[in-house]
């Protein structure tokens, strides 16, 4: 595949809709052409330990930023026309709809796929299918994981490769 949108979300707490951060890598023609990384006030607007444990980030890093409603159209017109490539393409793909529902917006029926997926088909002698296991094993060096942003472009580099 040479041209996609690579999405990664971050939550605050157990409800998908409350996407905190998102991270999109744009690859045209086989390279990538754009990166785009916000925070976002998450819906509903409270996080769980659990949650900070793994990305960091708490309600004073978003209490000040845009919804996500507002979030999105800038996104929109980046990735317009483009299939979203995820890794663990369940989590990203739940998470956009219940965000989408959770502010009334119409879906668009992305075209998702999987480097999660298709790791576990392609890359059996790996001894695990995680983002930075299989971002390694492909070439690039994941420094930042579960910053959006950072997971986002290991994403782009593996489904490069494996799509």
């Amino acid at each position: 595949m040479r041209d996609f949108a690579a999405i990664d979300f971050e939550t605050a707490n157990h409800e998908l809709s409350s996407v905190c951060s998102v991270g999109i890598v744009v690859v045209r023609n086989g390279s990538i052409t754009d990166r785009f990384y916000s925070l976002i006030q998450p819906e509903p607007n409270y996080y769980n330990y659990g949650n900070t444990a793994v990305h960091g980030l708490t309600d004073e890093d978003t209490a000040n930023e845009s919804v996500f409603l507002e979030v999105w159209k800038q996104i929109e017109p980046l990735i317009e026309g483009l299939p979203l490539v995820a890794h663990n393409k369940g989590f990203d793909e739940a998470c956009l709809k219940a965000v989408f529902r959770s502010y009334q917006m119409d879906y668009p029926d992305y075209q998702f796929y999987c480097t999660l997926a298709e790791s576990r088909r392609q890359l059996r002698h790996l001894p695990n299918h995680q983002l930075h296991t299989v971002s390694e094993d492909c070439g690039y060096i994941l420094t930042n994981h579960h910053n959006a942003l950072a997971d986002a472009e290991a994403c782009a580099e593996i489904a490069m490769q494996l799509l």
